[in-house]
Protein backbone atom coordinates (compact mmCIF):
# COMPACT_ATOMS: atom_id res chain seq x y z
CA UNK A 1 0.00 0.00 0.00
CA UNK A 2 1.31 3.45 -0.96
CA UNK A 3 0.24 6.43 1.15
CA UNK A 4 0.38 10.07 0.03
CA UNK A 5 -0.36 13.42 1.61
CA UNK A 6 -3.80 14.11 3.02
CA UNK A 7 -4.82 16.57 0.34
CA UNK A 8 -7.68 18.08 2.31
CA UNK A 9 -5.15 19.31 4.89
CA UNK A 10 -3.02 21.14 2.30
CA UNK A 11 -3.72 24.80 1.46
CA UNK A 12 -1.88 26.91 -1.12
CA UNK A 13 -1.31 30.48 0.09
CA UNK A 14 -0.43 33.27 -2.35
CA UNK A 15 1.18 36.23 -0.59
CA UNK A 16 0.64 39.59 -2.32
CA UNK A 17 0.17 38.26 -5.87
CA UNK A 18 0.40 41.02 -8.49
CA UNK A 19 -1.76 39.72 -11.31
CA UNK A 20 -5.28 38.21 -11.26
CA UNK A 21 -4.30 35.95 -14.17
CA UNK A 22 -1.67 34.25 -12.00
CA UNK A 23 -4.25 33.66 -9.27
CA UNK A 24 -6.51 32.00 -11.84
CA UNK A 25 -3.68 29.90 -13.28
CA UNK A 26 -2.67 28.82 -9.78
CA UNK A 27 -6.28 27.81 -9.06
CA UNK A 28 -6.25 25.72 -12.24
CA UNK A 29 -2.98 24.02 -11.24
CA UNK A 30 -4.37 23.26 -7.79
CA UNK A 31 -7.48 21.74 -9.32
CA UNK A 32 -5.47 19.69 -11.83
CA UNK A 33 -3.52 18.06 -9.01
CA UNK A 34 -6.56 17.24 -6.89
CA UNK A 35 -6.25 19.97 -4.27
CA UNK A 36 -9.05 22.38 -3.36
CA UNK A 37 -7.92 25.04 -0.88
CA UNK A 38 -6.50 28.41 -1.96
CA UNK A 39 -5.86 31.52 0.15
CA UNK A 40 -4.93 34.89 -1.35
CA UNK A 41 -3.28 37.52 0.87
CA UNK A 42 -3.35 41.22 0.00
CA UNK A 43 -3.54 40.86 -3.79
CA UNK A 44 -2.38 43.90 -5.72
CA UNK A 45 -5.43 43.62 -7.98
CA UNK A 46 -8.54 41.53 -7.37
CA UNK A 47 -10.51 41.02 -10.57
CA UNK A 48 -12.61 37.87 -10.42
CA UNK A 49 -13.43 38.02 -14.13
CA UNK A 50 -9.72 37.88 -15.03
CA UNK A 51 -9.13 35.18 -12.41
CA UNK A 52 -11.89 32.96 -13.75
CA UNK A 53 -10.75 33.39 -17.36
CA UNK A 54 -7.40 31.76 -16.55
CA UNK A 55 -8.80 29.28 -14.04
CA UNK A 56 -11.26 28.01 -16.68
CA UNK A 57 -14.61 26.47 -15.85
CA UNK A 58 -12.96 23.30 -14.52
CA UNK A 59 -11.37 25.15 -11.59
CA UNK A 60 -14.41 27.31 -10.89
CA UNK A 61 -15.06 25.50 -7.61
CA UNK A 62 -11.54 26.38 -6.38
CA UNK A 63 -12.10 30.05 -7.24
CA UNK A 64 -15.45 30.08 -5.44
CA UNK A 65 -13.81 28.82 -2.26
CA UNK A 66 -10.84 31.23 -2.30
CA UNK A 67 -10.32 32.88 1.07
CA UNK A 68 -8.92 36.42 1.08
CA UNK A 69 -7.03 38.10 3.90
CA UNK A 70 -5.37 41.47 4.37
CA UNK A 71 -2.36 40.15 6.30
CA UNK A 72 -0.25 37.01 6.29
CA UNK A 73 -0.51 36.62 10.06
CA UNK A 74 -4.30 36.54 9.82
CA UNK A 75 -4.19 34.04 6.95
CA UNK A 76 -1.89 31.60 8.78
CA UNK A 77 -3.85 31.52 12.06
CA UNK A 78 -5.36 27.99 11.63
CA UNK A 79 -2.21 26.25 10.37
CA UNK A 80 0.18 24.17 12.44
CA UNK A 81 2.90 23.89 9.77
CA UNK A 82 3.93 26.45 7.15
CA UNK A 83 6.24 25.74 4.18
CA UNK A 84 7.75 28.71 2.34
CA UNK A 85 8.96 28.58 -1.26
CA UNK A 86 12.10 30.46 -2.26
CA UNK A 87 14.36 30.79 -5.29
CA UNK A 88 17.17 32.28 -3.20
CA UNK A 89 19.58 30.00 -1.38
CA UNK A 90 22.24 30.37 1.30
CA UNK A 91 22.71 32.97 4.01
CA UNK A 92 19.79 32.96 6.42
CA UNK A 93 17.79 30.52 4.27
CA UNK A 94 18.34 26.83 5.11
CA UNK A 95 16.38 25.24 2.28
CA UNK A 96 15.13 21.81 1.21
CA UNK A 97 16.31 21.57 -2.38
CA UNK A 98 13.76 19.03 -3.56
CA UNK A 99 9.93 19.28 -3.60
CA UNK A 100 9.87 15.45 -3.69
CA UNK A 101 11.76 15.29 -0.40
CA UNK A 102 9.42 17.90 1.07
CA UNK A 103 6.42 15.84 -0.03
CA UNK A 104 7.75 12.75 1.75
CA UNK A 105 8.21 14.80 4.94
CA UNK A 106 4.67 16.12 4.75
CA UNK A 107 2.94 12.75 4.31
CA UNK A 108 2.85 11.82 8.03
CA UNK A 109 2.52 15.43 9.15
CA UNK A 110 -0.54 16.05 6.97
CA UNK A 111 -2.55 13.26 8.59
CA UNK A 112 -3.44 15.37 11.64
CA UNK A 113 -2.19 18.86 10.80
CA UNK A 114 -3.40 21.66 8.51
CA UNK A 115 -0.44 22.72 6.34
CA UNK A 116 0.06 25.92 4.35
CA UNK A 117 2.36 26.08 1.30
CA UNK A 118 3.32 29.73 0.93
CA UNK A 119 4.26 31.43 -2.37
CA UNK A 120 5.48 35.01 -2.63
CA UNK A 121 4.75 37.76 -5.16
CA UNK A 122 5.91 37.32 -8.73
CA UNK A 123 8.57 40.04 -8.74
CA UNK A 124 10.50 39.39 -5.54
CA UNK A 125 9.20 36.30 -3.81
CA UNK A 126 8.83 35.99 -0.05
CA UNK A 127 10.60 38.53 2.14
CA UNK A 128 12.82 37.57 5.08
CA UNK A 129 10.00 38.69 7.37
CA UNK A 130 7.56 36.37 5.56
CA UNK A 131 9.99 33.50 5.96
CA UNK A 132 10.15 33.88 9.76
CA UNK A 133 6.62 32.46 9.76
CA UNK A 134 7.73 29.28 7.96
CA UNK A 135 8.81 26.00 9.54
CA UNK A 136 10.49 24.77 6.34
CA UNK A 137 11.65 26.30 3.07
CA UNK A 138 11.66 24.53 -0.28
CA UNK A 139 13.42 25.39 -3.51
CA UNK A 140 12.46 24.17 -6.99
CA UNK A 141 15.76 23.31 -8.72
CA UNK A 142 16.19 24.93 -12.13
CA UNK A 143 19.02 25.22 -14.66
CA UNK A 144 20.68 28.64 -15.09
CA UNK A 145 17.46 30.68 -14.88
CA UNK A 146 15.95 30.42 -11.39
CA UNK A 147 12.75 32.42 -11.87
CA UNK A 148 9.49 30.50 -12.35
CA UNK A 149 6.05 31.87 -13.11
CA UNK A 150 3.91 31.77 -9.97
CA UNK A 151 1.43 29.27 -11.39
CA UNK A 152 4.29 27.09 -12.68
CA UNK A 153 5.79 26.97 -9.19
CA UNK A 154 2.41 26.06 -7.70
CA UNK A 155 1.99 23.29 -10.27
CA UNK A 156 5.44 21.78 -9.59
CA UNK A 157 4.92 21.66 -5.83
CA UNK A 158 1.36 20.34 -6.10
CA UNK A 159 2.48 17.70 -8.61
CA UNK A 160 5.14 16.45 -6.19
CA UNK A 161 2.67 16.43 -3.32
CA UNK A 162 0.19 14.53 -5.49
CA UNK A 163 2.54 11.88 -6.85
CA UNK A 164 4.98 11.21 -3.99
CA UNK A 165 4.07 8.31 -1.75
CA UNK A 166 5.41 6.16 1.06
CA UNK A 167 5.09 2.41 1.28
CA UNK A 168 2.97 1.39 4.23
CA UNK A 169 1.20 3.53 6.81
CA UNK A 170 3.08 6.71 7.85
CA UNK A 171 4.32 7.19 11.38
CA UNK A 172 1.86 8.92 13.68
CA UNK A 173 2.35 12.68 13.99
CA UNK A 174 0.23 14.49 16.62
CA UNK A 175 -1.59 17.77 16.14
CA UNK A 176 0.99 20.52 16.47
CA UNK A 177 0.58 24.06 17.80
CA UNK A 178 -1.25 26.40 15.46
CA UNK A 179 0.54 29.40 14.01
CA UNK A 180 -1.34 31.78 16.31
CA UNK A 181 -0.32 29.73 19.37
CA UNK A 182 3.30 29.81 18.26
CA UNK A 183 3.20 33.56 17.58
CA UNK A 184 1.76 34.22 21.04
CA UNK A 185 4.60 32.20 22.52
CA UNK A 186 7.19 34.15 20.50
CA UNK A 187 5.68 37.47 21.60
CA UNK A 188 5.95 36.52 25.27
CA UNK A 189 9.42 35.08 24.80
CA UNK A 190 10.59 38.26 23.07
CA UNK A 191 9.21 40.44 25.87
CA UNK A 192 10.84 38.46 28.66
CA UNK A 193 14.22 38.16 26.90
CA UNK A 194 14.27 41.93 26.41
CA UNK A 195 13.25 42.47 30.03
CA UNK A 196 16.09 40.34 31.42
CA UNK A 197 18.62 41.98 29.11
CA UNK A 198 19.29 38.98 26.88
CA UNK A 199 18.25 40.78 23.69
CA UNK A 200 18.74 44.29 22.38
CA UNK A 201 15.28 45.92 22.30
CA UNK A 202 16.39 47.90 19.23
CA UNK A 203 17.02 44.73 17.23
CA UNK A 204 15.19 41.73 18.73
CA UNK A 205 14.85 40.04 15.33
CA UNK A 206 18.57 39.21 15.32
CA UNK A 207 18.09 36.59 18.03
CA UNK A 208 14.41 35.79 17.49
CA UNK A 209 15.07 34.56 13.96
CA UNK A 210 17.50 31.99 15.39
CA UNK A 211 15.18 31.11 18.26
CA UNK A 212 12.29 30.58 15.82
CA UNK A 213 14.42 28.22 13.74
CA UNK A 214 15.31 26.27 16.86
CA UNK A 215 11.69 25.83 17.95
CA UNK A 216 10.55 25.09 14.39
CA UNK A 217 12.81 22.03 14.39
CA UNK A 218 11.06 20.76 17.54
CA UNK A 219 7.51 20.65 16.07
CA UNK A 220 5.90 22.01 19.23
CA UNK A 221 2.46 20.92 20.35
CA UNK A 222 -0.10 23.37 21.73
CA UNK A 223 0.44 22.25 25.32
CA UNK A 224 4.19 22.81 24.95
CA UNK A 225 3.79 26.36 23.71
CA UNK A 226 1.54 26.90 26.73
CA UNK A 227 4.27 25.64 29.06
CA UNK A 228 6.83 28.02 27.55
CA UNK A 229 4.40 30.94 27.80
CA UNK A 230 3.78 30.05 31.45
CA UNK A 231 7.52 30.02 32.16
CA UNK A 232 7.88 33.44 30.50
CA UNK A 233 5.04 34.90 32.57
CA UNK A 234 6.52 33.52 35.79
CA UNK A 235 9.95 34.98 34.97
CA UNK A 236 8.35 38.39 34.41
CA UNK A 237 6.35 38.16 37.64
CA UNK A 238 9.45 37.20 39.59
CA UNK A 239 11.43 40.08 38.09
CA UNK A 240 8.66 42.54 38.87
CA UNK A 241 8.42 41.24 42.45
CA UNK A 242 12.16 41.55 42.99
CA UNK A 243 12.05 45.09 41.62
CA UNK A 244 9.15 46.00 43.93
CA UNK A 245 10.96 44.43 46.91
CA UNK A 246 14.04 46.52 46.11
CA UNK A 247 12.01 49.74 46.06
CA UNK A 248 10.35 48.86 49.36
CA UNK A 249 13.68 48.13 51.02
CA UNK A 250 15.32 51.35 50.02
CA UNK A 251 16.66 50.32 46.61
CA UNK A 252 19.23 47.80 47.88
CA UNK A 253 17.36 44.86 46.31
CA UNK A 254 17.41 42.84 49.56
CA UNK A 255 14.27 41.15 50.94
Amino acid sequence: MTVGVTRDNITIVLQRPRYPENIGSAARAICNMGFAHLIVVAPRVWDERRIRRLATHAAGSVVERIQRFDSLDEALVPFTHVVGTTARLGGQRPVIKSPDYLARNLIPLSRNNPIAILFGPEDRGLTNDDLTRCHQLVNIPTVDFTSLNLAQAVMVVCYCLRTTGLAGPPAFTPRLAKRIEQDQMYDELTAVLIQIGYMNPENPDYWMTRIRRFFNRLSLRAVETGIIRGICRQIRRYGEKRYADGLRDGGNGMT
